[in-house]
């Protein structure tokens, strides 16, 4: 095992940053939802009947809505960052990649697994692609984590974290 080192945890933190960028207009809506549900229903409008809180009903739903939102868009980048003070586990093991099962979630092609020297599985994750994947056991140096998969084999990085992430994500997609 091994301590994330500073540089690899700056990369998910600036990703989680990046993902609090987004979450921050929802945040803001479900506050003026509310806000605005709870000002119509104590002050209203003085030429109304005293019946303006049935309007404030219609504001509640959308706060919610919002705030939900928000949270499950931070959801997993809290969840990584949180990993991030686990440790990298370090296998000198195998590699194993096989086909989909009879339990296999939509959308997914097959596992990677990393086996220890004595070939029990470490961990597994499910893949996503094109075709299935083979049955495959090959030997090598594994790094991985629980959460962001294996991170280097025979210490060739594998790109599930990147080598830099751009401030806030800005950039981060240049495809087109």
């Amino acid at each position: 095992m091994r301590p994330w080192r500073p540089d690899e945890r700056r990369v998910v933190r600036r990703g989680m940053l990046g993902r609090l960028t987004i979450a921050v207009e929802p945040a803001a809506i479900a506050l003026l939802f509310g806000w605005f549900g709870y000002w119509i229903a104590t002050h209203g409008r003085s030429d109304a009947t005293h019946d303006d809180w049935i309007f404030s009903i219609i504001f509640a739903p959308g706060a919610a809505a919002f705030a939900v939102y928000a949270v499950v868009l931070m959801a997993a980048p809290l969840r990584a960052l949180r990993q991030t003070y686990q440790p990298i586990f370090i296998v000198d093991g195998y590699l194993r990649t096989r086909g989909r099962d009879d339990f296999s979630a939509s959308g997914t092609n097959g596992y990677v697994a990393v086996l220890t020297e004595e070939r029990c599985v470490a961990c597994e994750w499910p893949t996503h692609g094109l075709g299935d994947l083979p049955l495959a056991l090959e030997p090598a140096m594994l790094e991985f984590s629980e959460f962001g998969g294996i991170h280097a084999i025979d210490g060739k990085k594998t790109g599930v974290l990147p080598e830099d992430f751009p401030v806030l994500g800005v950039g981060v997609n240049n495809k087109f």
